[in-house]
């Protein structure tokens, strides 16, 4: 037990220096051997968990979905729609690596030749979006006209775009704030009023979801730890 504990721990310090690697210089400009300097692992130990660079960054981009501590539960389906891309940007801010990384990975254009299929963490957002737009409708918390799938896509696709945005104006600095302005603007097209009004866009919410997550996340491990 102690050496497959061992083991993991090395695999998740392998991922962590990969996905800092990949953030500061992208996928072509990282190499092996900054990754192993950072990771302080020898380079049988990364080979024996990942036989490529490029198979160190699909991991990476699947991560991406994961990365992200379960939100507390709300009343309102929406509102967890509203947490999750807060702790999501949130995260960016506070630099989280494995975040930043995976999300530098799904934006760079990147060559044909580099084998990496971004369409993953993508995917990943967009068929977690449907699942709880779906609720959200079943609930009555949206209008009823509105496409689940179109409303999914441009969740994913708009929160991209502004953490483009906030990366080269700011380095991510107003990263919370910008999406914040984005929520409020796209839930105001999609919750029905009952529901709008009822929403938290407070300034700290952020900082409180995330402080309630992590708290979330540390009980669960401690009750599988048992």
């Amino acid at each position: 037990m102690a050496q497959q504990e061992r083991a993991i721990r090395t695999r998740e310090k392998i991922l962590v220096a990969a996905a800092e690697v990949f953030d500061e210089v992208g996928y072509d400009a990282a190499t092996i051997s900054e990754i192993l300097k950072r990771s302080g692992v020898t380079k049988g130990a990364l080979y024996f968990h990942f036989t490529s660079k490029e198979e160190l960054a699909q991991e990476v981009l699947a991560t991406q979905v994961s990365a992200l501590p379960p939100v507390p539960a709300q009343d309102l389906v929406l509102q967890q729609v509203l947490d999750e891309a807060l702790v999501l940007a949130y995260l960016l801010h506070m630099g989280d690596p494995m975040v930043r990384g995976s999300v530098r990975l799904t934006v760079d254009q990147g060559s044909p030749q580099d084998g990496l299929d971004r369409r993953v963490p993508m995917q990943g957002w967009i068929d977690h979006n449907v699942s709880l737009l779906t609720e959200a409708k079943e609930r009555g918390e949206i209008h009823p006209h509105l496409d689940i799938a179109d409303t999914a896509k441009l969740l994913a696709g708009s929160f991209t775009g502004v953490q483009v945005l906030s990366k080269i104006m700011t380095r991510h600095e107003d990263i919370v704030e910008r999406v914040a302005d984005l929520m409020r603007t796209l839930l105001s097209a999609i919750a029905v009023p009952g529901v709008l009004v009822r929403l938290d866009f407070a300034p700290d919410r952020a900082a409180r979801v995330y402080e309630g997550a992590t708290r979330l996340r540390e009980f669960e491990a401690a009750k599988t730890a048992v």
